[in-house]
């Protein structure tokens, strides 16, 4: 990619401790091209996934998009364009290893996300993100994600009783904008577990939860029949 202002670069590729040895040289390292480019990153990585898992929740969302953020994930990424190479380090940083250091190589990558954004806008940016993170982005496409936990809870309950959970809201406090409510999971008549959250739908994960774990022990102790409805 080519700057319009190859100063932006420059700069994104200036490590702290080579700051430290020529501050005559580079009198300001990455770090604040660094704080920028995670903004961005964050950014891009969130749209993109919220397209392209419309069936996926908030939860499952968070963690992929933590996964593609993460420094070695982004490590990899700047080890495939070189970016180690390119980076000005002190004479200990180089040394002791910095151009291959996983965190180095993370930040370097968040500070070229930044510049390229103070130099050519968002849409660049996201074009880079996504071109560099272009393997990351087809492994999560060819995953196979889990169920989440009320769709669990309803094959198991399935499996073992042959019915499907049922939830009922059993306290509704607080006023209109910080509301919680509390909501227990029934199989076959028994309360199996019980969850609070800001929503409903919170509360019946957390409810649903609950009863994975009893269920799982039940089913571990070879006991699956209803036992004592629990309060």
């Amino acid at each position: 990619m080519t700057f319009k202002e190859a100063g932006l670069l420059r700069q994104a590729l200036v490590h702290s401790s080579y700051v430290n040895e020529n501050p005559e040289a580079a009198p300001e390292s990455n770090e604040r091209m660094e704080f920028l480019g995670d903004a961005v990153l964050g950014l891009v990585v969130a749209d993109e996934l919220f397209a392209a898992f419309p069936g996926q929740d908030e939860g499952k969302l968070t963690e992929l998009r933590t996964h593609l953020v993460r420094r070695d994930t982004l490590a990899k990424a700047a080890k495939r364009l070189d970016l180690g190479e390119a980076l000005l380090l002190g004479h200990g940083e180089e040394v002791g290893g910095g151009q291959t250091r996983p965190t180095n190589l993370a930040h370097v990558y968040e500070a070229v996300v930044g510049a390229i954004f103070l130099d050519r806008g968002l849409a660049s940016a996201r074009r880079f993100v996504l071109r560099s993170l272009e393997e990351e982005f087809e492994y999560l496409g060819e995953r196979r994600f889990p169920l989440d936990r009320k769709s669990r809870l309803q094959e198991m309950s399935q499996s073992l009783y042959q019915t499907t959970p049922a939830y009922r809201v059993v306290l509704a406090e607080g006023p209109d904008h910080a509301r919680r409510f509390t909501v227990e999971v029934l199989i076959d008549g028994e309360v199996l577990g019980t969850g609070e959250g800001r929503s409903k739908q919170r509360a019946e994960k957390e409810a649903a939860r609950e009863a994975l774990v009893r269920l799982e022990e039940r089913r571990r102790s070879g006991v699956t029949g209803k036992s004592s409805p629990c309060t």
